[in-house]
């Protein structure tokens, strides 16, 4: 990522408009409240009329060249509920077939569209597209490399679930699964680490083969942010507030017997949730396959629905944003 990028994503709204979100390390940590604050806005909406109109006549290019259900439906819902459209391009019908660049791609959908979701293999691409762009590109995901959205929608739903406890304040958060691989863990520990919330404690549990990469654990310490590494999960989830659960990426590894060995070391189930602390949440970025078992869904504890609903809210408020329709909330008072 260019450093210039760097906290440049603050709480003055002026400072999203027109401006490309690719990496975690430009959001600062009032930038951070703002967008609890819209995404608060946005789910107020919701609830009440259903969305509104304030992005009437945008276009949004949504372009996935590897598999979402969930960043890509929230995204196209987003621009959707707030009176949008969207273009929706896959790496089986583009040009992409025909070898054309990544530059060439970003600069065709801009004179179609408004802004840029990108989700893409590579580690990077969606910060090289914003070279090439005028108008605003969004990290939908980027290989093994970060998920800015997805870190952005996690917090707000650790500061929604825990809303009148003092939010993320305070809370030891248990990350759980496979930490080598996953883009989402990666930023949600390095935005963690930025928001500079006091008394956030990380705890990592992994298979020894799929532990944190040193160069984020490097990060986070930069920041003066506590992280323990453990083992065993029982141990782990003693005095934890959030255990955010990971899959083991199969699709990352080249030998399928290296996934095999790894694939079941740690399962959320009933037996867990019986020595885990009454007031602990359960996330998942999803999908999950087999690390949380079906029984836990009927917990109260289980947010990873709630938390795939808040990503909806999340990024209408990012594209309301980055459009410079951010709009303060007029005729949308709570029913008594």
């Amino acid at each position: 990522m260019d450093p210039s990028l760097e906290d440049t994503l603050t709480s003055d709204p002026s400072t999203w408009v027109g401006s490309s979100l690719v990496s975690v390390r430009q959001i600062t940590p009032s930038g951070l409240r703002l967008m609890f604050d819209v995404s608060q806005e946005m789910k107020t909406i919701v609830r009440l009329v259903g969305g509104d109109d304030r992005l009437k006549h945008k276009i949004l290019a949504n372009v996935f060249y590897e598999a979402s259900t969930r960043t890509s439906c929230s995204f196209q819902s987003a621009m959707l509920r707030l009176g949008g459209r969207v273009v929706c391009i896959d790496q089986l019908n583009s040009s992409v077939k025909k070898g054309e660049t990544l530059g060439d791609t970003i600069r065709c959908l801009e004179n179609y569209a408004d802004v840029t979701v990108l989700r893409h293999p590579i580690i990077g691409s969606a910060a090289e597209a914003s070279t090439y762009a005028e108008k605003p590109v969004l990290n939908a995901g980027d290989g093994t490399g970060e998920h800015p959205t997805q870190a952005l929608l996690d917090c707000f739903t650790i500061q929604d679930e825990f809303s009148g406890k003092g939010g993320i304040s305070n809370k030891t958060v248990v990350l759980l699964g496979d930490l080598k691989h996953g883009r989402t863990v990666h930023s949600l520990a390095k935005l963690l680490a930025r928001s500079k919330i006091p008394g956030v404690t990380l705890r990592y549990c992994s298979p020894d083969s799929l532990r944190m990469p040193e160069d984020v654990k490097r990060e986070v310490a930069g920041y003066g942010l506590s992280q323990v590494e453990y083992v065993d999960l029982k141990e782990a989830v003693l005095g934890a507030d959030v255990l955010y659960v990971t899959r083991v990426q199969k699709e990352r590894f080249s030998r399928l017997d290296e996934y095999e060995k790894v694939k079941g070391s740690f399962i959320v189930d009933a037996d867990l949730m019986s020595v885990a602390p009454k007031g602990m949440i359960v996330m998942h970025p999803l999908p999950r396959v087999g690390e949380i078992k079906e029984e836990v869904d009927k917990d109260g504890r289980a947010a990873y629905f709630r938390q795939m609903e808040n990503g909806m809210f999340v990024r209408m408020a990012l594209l309301a944003l980055v459009l410079g329709r951010r709009c303060e909330p007029q005729g949308y008072q709570t029913k008594n």
